[in-house]
């Protein structure tokens, strides 16, 4: 079978294409615009590593050039598609708001009208735990209303959600929308906090913690979600003509749609992030408390009933061992020697 996967040269969309290149039978087709979001080094060094496989292919594509991108699809006869494609980051959308319309409305349209046109079997998308923004009903549950999201990135991937469903709706394309959250881990972005923190504590410079610490995550080892992702797409969504639409459910619909999420289920206070940190790099760090920054949700909890109903109970890594996997590889991508 043939599966398309956007963004194969970034976080998720690395160890997801490391994982479906365990299934021989599959034939991976990677596309990545490598963009300059953060530095490109790290995203050709995964490509590296994935082109050692006969079965993984790449080509440098931007998903917001809908002719390029069509005429790829159908010359590789893609069956499938996992779109991870997307602008990150929740800081960079209250400075630069239009990358993400390009990239998260136009690129993701871009992929529906492919979906469409060339009758992909089942399309995987990328979402995000901030869609739940002003929500305080912890844990999060996909069946309950997520309508205020605080900053684009959310709003954006909120959007795609509700395209997704009415492209479902209208046309019959079964789509599962994965609401990630706080992924972590080996080969993670450089923007993100488990990455920040280790650099500036390794460097002697300090550390930015907003909210004064007051902050907590369920934190989601990368290669649990890149497990989770090579299940799903095969676990097609179907119709359900029995779907109840006076009291409606978000997450479904009476077409082929679902909405997951993907996360340990479990609440970790930033702080005890940051001292898991210190005692792997044996070394303390240099705070710096600041007040809430705009966009930011104080916490995150997942629900992980609606998931573990649908694919089974999957092991989750504990948040300790993760960071200990990610320092480990921390210190042999970038030659650290643990004497420094």
């Amino acid at each position: 079978m043939n599966i398309l996967i956007t963004g194969s040269a970034g976080f998720i969309g690395f160890h997801t294409s490391l994982k479906l290149i365990e299934k021989k039978k599959c034939q991976l087709f990677g596309i990545d615009n490598i963009n300059n979001y953060y530095d490109k080094k790290i995203k050709y060094d995964r490509l590296e590593i994935l082109k050692r496989n006969k079965n993984f292919n790449f080509k440098k594509l931007d998903i917001t050039n809908y002719k390029n991108i069509f005429n790829y699809v159908k010359k590789n006869k893609i069956e499938y598609i996992i779109h991870l494609a997307a602008q990150a980051g929740v800081r960079h959308s209250l400075k630069k708001p239009r990358d993400y319309i390009n990239s998260n409305l136009i690129g993701f349209f871009n992929i529906l009208e492919i979906c469409k046109k060339l009758k992909i079997k089942h399309l995987v998308y990328a979402s995000t735990s901030s869609v739940y923004g002003l929500n305080q009903n912890f844990p999060f549950r996909e069946d309950k209303i997520a309508d205020h999201p605080i900053q684009l990135y959310a709003a954006t991937k909120k959007s795609n959600e509700i395209m997704a469903h009415s492209y479902s709706h209208l046309y019959n394309i079964p789509t599962t929308g994965c609401r990630f959250f706080t992924v972590y881990g080996p080969w993670g972005r450089p923007d993100m906090s488990l990455f920040k923190f280790t650099k500036n504590i390794i460097e002697k410079k300090k550390i930015e913690i907003f909210n004064n610490g007051n902050h907590s995550r369920d934190f989601t080892y990368c290669k649990d979600v890149a497990n989770i992702i090579s299940i799903l797409l095969f676990k097609i969504p179907k119709k359900r003509p029995k779907f109840n639409k006076k009291n409606l459910d978000p997450s479904l619909s009476t077409a082929p749609f679902n909405i997951l999420n993907i996360s340990s289920g479990k609440k970790v206070k930033l702080l005890d992030f940051i001292k898991e940190i210190e005692l792997n790099l044996k070394k303390k760090s240099k705070k710096k408390f600041l007040p809430m920054q705009t966009g930011d949700i104080k916490d995150t909890l997942s629900s992980k009933k609606k998931l573990s109903k649908f694919i089974g109970n999957q092991k989750t890594v504990n948040y300790k061992d993760g960071i200990k996997y990610f320092i480990d590889w921390y210190k042999k991508y970038y030659k650290i020697n643990d004497s420094i």
